[in-house]
């Protein structure tokens, strides 16, 4: 039962502490709740989404309020974007009366495609992320993540045999930090035009001959997925490209390949790091940067 307003309670989160040990994130996480996500040009998406809600705690504070996190989700009601979301952050910081912070909100996302020849249209899922911080002192970065599902047909396989290659579904992980908006579904076209094709939810036989086709006129590797997509990715309207993560499971062995890549002025270091299982092989290389920092 709610305690009345006019009841007077003591706040214990807002007293003192004497320890000088400021906590750097305090909040909720695994938090699930019902979402509506706004994408310029698609319809309104209604989700389930895992959130996580942190603040930085000054040194004197004891504690923070955490029913306020929910108090504010509670209180959001129209589909958010990525502004909408960067309000709620603004609004989280105040009420919170903290100068850092983070939200995180992970959510399956839908995207309805069109089938290459026949037309017909269908839903692909993925896994998509949004999350907006603020260190102290520092500016509010809003970063985009999603999960890509994409065929790749191996080069090598083509390459030794008379006829015919194999292929495997591949998982394509962007993470962009955006210097100005854009939207899921960009950075998703991004990971499937690098993809040797594309996956669809729906195919018809027509269909299925083009993929296949496409599929072997477009053979790559994962670490040909990675790079490609990092250099796409980079020159990509709005967004920095700060890592990549390609997946393929090859005789039930999954094979990782991570590119990080930051465009700062003077200092451009792109590294890849390629991980095999299960001996967990690890192979990286960190180039010197275009302007030869």
């Amino acid at each position: 039962m709610n305690a009345p307003d006019t009841l007077f309670l003591p706040d214990v989160q807002a007293s003192a502490d004497h320890r000088a040990l400021s906590i750097q994130r305090v909040g909720v996480r695994g938090l699930r709740y019902p979402l509506s996500i706004a994408v310029a040009g698609a319809e309104v998406q209604h989700t389930v989404a895992t959130i996580e809600m942190t603040v930085g705690l000054a040194a004197d504070q004891k504690g923070t309020h955490m029913s306020r996190f929910v108090e504010l989700l509670e209180a959001q009601q129209e589909a958010l974007d990525l502004v909408g979301l960067r309000g709620l952050f603004a609004d989280m910081l105040q009420r919170l009366e903290a100068s850092s912070g983070r939200i995180e909100a992970r959510f399956p996302w839908f995207v309805r495609k069109q089938a290459p020849v026949s037309g017909v249209a269908s839903l692909l899922d993925m896994d998509a992320t949004v999350i907006v911080e603020q260190i102290e002192g520092g500016s509010v970065h809003t970063r985009l993540q999603v999960v890509v599902p994409a065929t790749s047909l191996c080069p090598c396989s083509k390459k030794i045999s008379a006829y015919g290659a194999h292929n495997q579904r591949s998982h394509l992980t962007l993470s962009v930090r955006l210097c100005a908006d854009m939207d899921l579904n960009e950075l998703a076209r991004i990971a499937e035009e690098e993809a040797s094709c594309e996956v669809f939810g729906l195919l018809k036989r027509a269909d299925e001959k083009w993929v296949t086709e496409r599929a072997y006129d477009n053979p790559k590797f994962v670490e040909d997925l990675v790079r490609d997509i990092a250099a796409s990715g980079c020159g990509a309207a709005g967004g920095h490209l700060v890592g990549g993560l390609g997946e393929l499971r090859v005789h039930s062995q999954p094979f990782r390949v991570r590119l990080h890549r930051r465009r700062e002025p003077c200092a451009v270091r792109p590294w890849i790091e390629a991980k095999s299982a299960p001996t967990q092989a690890l192979a990286s290389r960190a180039w010197p940067s275009s302007a030869g920092a």
